[in-house]
């Protein structure tokens, strides 16, 4: 694995999935960087905008945000992915803002400061310069790890604004008694994640939440799940014989994507 001491081993009957692989017929998107200017956190934020095949500013498209974005696009083929599944017709053509925080274990823990990035300078901004639908149903978010609890808490601080979250191995730390034990970087995620426990609300339409069955943040992504579900949000919660790693990440991609933003296909994976 690229960071910290996580390493991965493909144990017997794993195949890494053909649609993560490049596809000959497939027609590849564009990437484009870009700069955001920030009132939330001074100064311009550099992005990377991903542009499908066949891309038209005559057509009106959807918005994904991705937090740790060229890190989805290195270590998760992300570019590759969203390809294929554009060419199969299982997701709509989408324009992929990909983000990249310069200190994401701070900005990512469930600060305020970041869910204004997003909400008051990045979305706004772009839904001025590019041809995006704008409507909530139509703006996802992703992140993974810290990625997801950065989506989890713009969303749940402005709910309805993002109507589609992938949410992939959140760091949802909580406690039920006493300290949670997890270090000073968790605080702020424990007194938001508690929160949100004791009184539980809809923040967006469709929520997917994905884990690995191996990953020590497993217990409180499974019990995260009913408290979710018993809102008004749509959730579907996978669980992968894997760890917190990006082929993890990666490999659950297609589902998580085809249900938030079906495409022409339709496609349900069961």
């Amino acid at each position: 694995d690229p960071f910290g001491a996580n390493s991965v081993c493909h144990a017997s009957g794993y195949a890494t999935p053909e649609w993560t692989q490049p596809d000959p017929d497939a027609r590849k998107g564009t990437l484009e960087d870009r700069g955001i200017r920030s009132r939330a956190f001074g100064g311009v934020r550099p992005i990377t905008l991903y542009y499908p095949a066949r891309f038209r500013p005559s057509r009106r498209y959807p918005l994904l945000v991705v937090h740790d974005g060229l890190d989805y696009v290195r270590y998760a083929s992300l570019t590759t992915v969203l390809d294929n599944l554009v060419h199969r017709f299982e997701i709509p053509g989408m324009i992929v803002a990909l983000t990249q925080s310069p200190n994401r274990l701070d900005e990512y823990a469930a600060s305020d400061v970041h869910t204004r990035f997003l909400t008051e300078d990045l979305v706004p901004q772009l839904e001025r310069a590019l041809p995006l639908i704008g409507t909530p149903a139509s703006r996802g978010l992703v992140g993974a790890s810290l990625g997801a609890v950065g989506a989890f808490h713009a969303a749940a601080h402005q709910p309805g604004f993002f109507g589609r979250l992938l949410l992939q191995s959140g760091s949802f730390a909580f406690s039920d008694i006493g300290d949670h034990e997890r270090g000073p970087i968790f605080d702020r995620i424990v007194e938001f994640v508690n929160a949100y426990r004791a009184d539980p609300h809809a923040v967006t339409d469709r929520l997917f939440l994905s884990s690995g069955m191996y990953e020590s943040i497993i217990y409180e992504n499974r019990s995260f799940v009913p408290v979710l579900q018993g809102t008004s949000m749509d959730v579907r919660y996978v669980e992968a014989r894997d760890g917190h790693n990006w082929e993890n990440w990666r490999d659950r991609l297609r589902e998580g994507l085809s249900w938030l933003f079906p495409g022409p296909l339709w496609m349900v994976y069961e």
